[in-house]
């Protein structure tokens, strides 16, 4: 296998058990989004790859999906630890911009967004993409980090020398302005978690 992706893949679970021991498990967080989001059928795109965390989730049970991020860095990372897994034909990755997405309307039957809504500068026009590109009688998920989870992230980023900006929304605020636009909503929470599915 390529040393880069070895050695990715080792920071990868370094980073893991680092996470794990402060009581937030990876893999035990994306199951239970995946888990609450069932049925998950049709066309699928995840906004925020990052290092590509959901994406290994989402691809390990089988499904093909696109995944948009605005920086190149973060998916270079995300190739990295999904080339470890050999998953890297289920999905297209491609760089854009949430709050401008290029596909057309009524595009996805589901739109995952795991873990970006607090680092968004400008959150509801990034919600508004999602509704126009999802389909009707389609679904959104947006989950993020709660109070104590944003806390856990600070504390492990200091740790390490870094600060972890935090935006002004929180997940409860992206509920609301889906409730204002009149769209079914449900909330499920865990410790650290609170994750939206959103019904168009």
């Amino acid at each position: 296998m390529n040393k880069k992706i070895l050695e990715n893949h080792n920071k990868y679970l370094e980073r893991k058990k680092l996470f794990k021991s402060f009581g937030y498990d990876f893999e035990k967080e994306r199951d239970f989004i995946l888990e609450k989001a069932l049925p998950i059928k049709g066309s699928i795109l995840e906004v925020g790859t990052g290092k590509g965390h959901f994406s290994i989730a989402l691809a390990q049970k089988g499904y093909r999906f696109i995944s948009v991020d605005i920086s190149e860095e973060e998916q270079k990372y995300a190739k990295l630890n999904i080339g470890y897994y050999g998953l890297q034909d289920q999905i297209d990755f491609r760089i854009d911009d949430a709050g401008q997405l290029s596909f057309k309307n009524n595009s996805f039957d589901n739109i995952f967004a795991i873990n970006i809504a607090h680092h968004l500068s400008m959150p509801y026009k990034v919600i508004d993409e999602f509704v126009r590109v999802v389909k009707s009688n389609g679904k959104i998920i947006v989950s993020d980090f709660n109070k104590e989870g944003l806390d856990l992230v600070g504390r492990i980023h200091k740790l390490e020398g870094r600060e972890h900006p935090v935006g002004k929304v929180a997940i409860a605020d992206i509920e609301d302005y889906f409730s204002e636009k009149k769209f079914k909503t449900e909330k499920r929470k865990t410790v650290f978690q609170e994750t939206i599915i959103t019904y168009l």
